[in-house]
């Protein structure tokens, strides 16, 4: 069961990023990626969990959330990855390990830091050189962005836009330029400031941030890094590059043919008890 990275302040938007056991490709193929999201989805409905972006790749995900306070995040990242764990597993016949034994979890300050995580996160498979546009990558929080499903809402678009600092009827406009401005000055490298450290913003949120974790704090160093700061972690627990998601995707495995509800059937099977809960 995946455990949380033992850096947490309630209150703060968070990126996490968790890889799979041993950094296998065990989500390359659609149908997984497809049975993660859903599971997601189950998450948002049962523990109220706000979901700002999110993205599945080969290996590892992403997920931006808000936290409200509740333990909501800690319970829905064991139904999420126990369920698909699991789904994975009764369905490949085999046991073990899917998910590396903790998540990372880096507060985001909100408006023009929290703007470029979530362009860092739908750059993601352009990143890797998978897709030429987060538009034609379908589980990931794009679309949804740009257009409010109907049906099986994952992305609460009007906390979004709160966060960032922009109207809800401007978002998709914004959202949109923003990512065509990345992709047009070529800014789709990886930057580790979002997935090995413990706070990206201000000088003044990242110190807030560093007082807050008292004795976890103490010891981490306050450094600028690009347009922020950064609260270092002692120890980089995603660590990485995100390459060879190229090869591990082909045309086949990337496309999937059936609904977006044609995991649910997985919710039917998992009954993961007392294990949902808050750790």
């Amino acid at each position: 069961m995946a455990r949380a990275h033992r850096v947490h302040v309630p209150g703060h938007v968070w990126h996490l990023t968790h890889r799979c056991h041993d950094r296998r490709f065990l989500l390359k193929f659609a149908r997984d990626r497809r049975v993660w999201r859903a599971w997601l989805y189950e998450a948002r409905r049962r523990f109220g969990l706000c979901v700002l972006d999110y993205a599945v790749t080969a290996n590892h995900v992403h997920l931006l959330v808000r936290d409200r306070g509740q333990d909501e995040i800690a319970a829905s990242m064991q139904l999420v990855q126990g369920c698909t764990g699991q789904a994975y597993n009764r369905r490949k016949r085999r046991s073990g390990a899917f998910w590396a034994d903790q998540y990372h979890a880096t507060a985001v300050e909100t408006g023009a830091h929290l703007v470029r995580c979530v362009v860092y996160i739908d750059l993601n498979m352009v990143r890797a050189g998978v897709v030429d546009h987060p538009a034609a990558w379908e589980v990931g929080g794009y679309q949804e962005i740009q257009q409010a499903r109907a049906r099986y809402r994952i992305v609460d678009r009007a906390a979004l836009a709160e966060a960032l600092g922009v109207a809800l009827p401007a978002l998709a406009d914004v959202h949109r330029q923003w990512v065509e401005a990345a992709l047009r000055d070529g800014h789709v490298r990886r930057d580790r400031q979002w997935t090995d450290s413990v706070g990206v913003g201000s000088r003044g949120f990242v110190e807030a941030l560093q007082h807050d974790l008292a004795q976890r704090g103490r010891y981490r160093a306050v450094d600028p890094d690009g347009d922020g700061y950064v609260l270092r972690d002692a120890a980089a627990a995603y660590g990485g590059d995100s390459v060879a998601e190229t090869a591990s995707l082909s045309a086949e495995s990337a496309r999937c043919g059936a609904p977006f509800s044609c995991c649910f059937s997985d919710l039917q099977r998992c009954h993961p008890g007392d294990r949902v809960g808050p750790r």
